[in-house]
């Protein structure tokens, strides 16, 4: 780890939007991070959904492979995933589970899929409450994100980039030690993301994906805070200005 970085803070509930976007733009072209407070999400649902989190996660393993993943929703267990091939690693050390829009529907049903009312009581409706949040919060912020970009609020909304979102809620579990190995073991390899923006939470966060070395950077945490970070496609339509 690096030094600790002190990430600017975006109040989304602001009433000087200009000055707020103002911020942005610095936040996403010096580092491509910042806070978000006041995000519409209660620190009492966000305990919820931790709890929630850790109930899944602690199913027995056969309980889990009845929702595997499939069409990018569901369960995924260890060693699965590996955000970083070229790590030459096993897999990431994480279980996850996806939920993805929740208008999704096929001639066979809901996409998303859910565990039983009687294994998880309330499971969904906390998962489906808190998805409807954090999405509201993300298409709020992607208007100030416009116009930080000297754009019109409404601009990603006019040019379809909004239509029909499709927003993922990714529930991950890092089981820890899990006993010694010559090989390099990662909770989550090096990635960056793909899409226009991640709200998440962590403690820690790498500024400069080309550099080598990768120097990783501690962070703060602020309690009831999401971290904010630039995805790959949002790097691109602002031809590199935020990072």
């Amino acid at each position: 780890m690096g030094k600790t970085l002190d990430l600017p803070i975006i109040d989304l509930t602001s009433a000087d939007r200009i000055s707020t976007a103002h911020s942005i733009r610095q936040a996403c072209v010096e580092c491509g991070f910042f806070y978000l407070i006041n995000h519409g999400v209660e620190e009492t649902l966000l305990q919820k959904v931790l709890e929630g989190n850790k109930i899944f996660f602690s199913l027995p393993l056969e309980e889990k492979m009845k929702l595997a993943r499939k069409e990018h929703r569901g369960y995924t267990p260890l060693f699965v995933e590996n955000l970083d091939p070229s790590s030459g690693s096993r897999g990431d050390s994480k279980e996850s589970f996806y939920i993805g829009p929740l208008e999704d529907m096929t001639s066979r049903g809901d996409l998303n899929q859910w565990p039983s009312e009687e294994a998880l009581p309330s499971w969904r409706s906390i998962m489906e409450d808190y998805y409807k949040r954090v999405l509201n919060a993300g298409e709020r912020l992607i208007s100030l994100i416009a116009l930080a970009l000297n754009l019109e609020e409404s601009f990603f909304y006019v040019v379809g980039a909004l239509t029909s979102p499709s927003g993922f809620l990714r529930l991950l579990h890092y089981p820890g030690e899990l006993g010694s190995s010559d090989e390099e073991i990662y909770g989550a390899s090096a990635h960056s993301d793909y899409g226009m923006i991640t709200l998440l939470a962590s403690d820690g966060v790498c500024r400069e994906k080309m550099k080598e070395p990768q120097v990783w950077e501690d962070v703060h945490y602020v309690t009831g805070a999401f971290i904010v970070n630039i995805g790959d496609m949002m790097e691109r339509w602002s031809n590199c200005l935020f990072r």
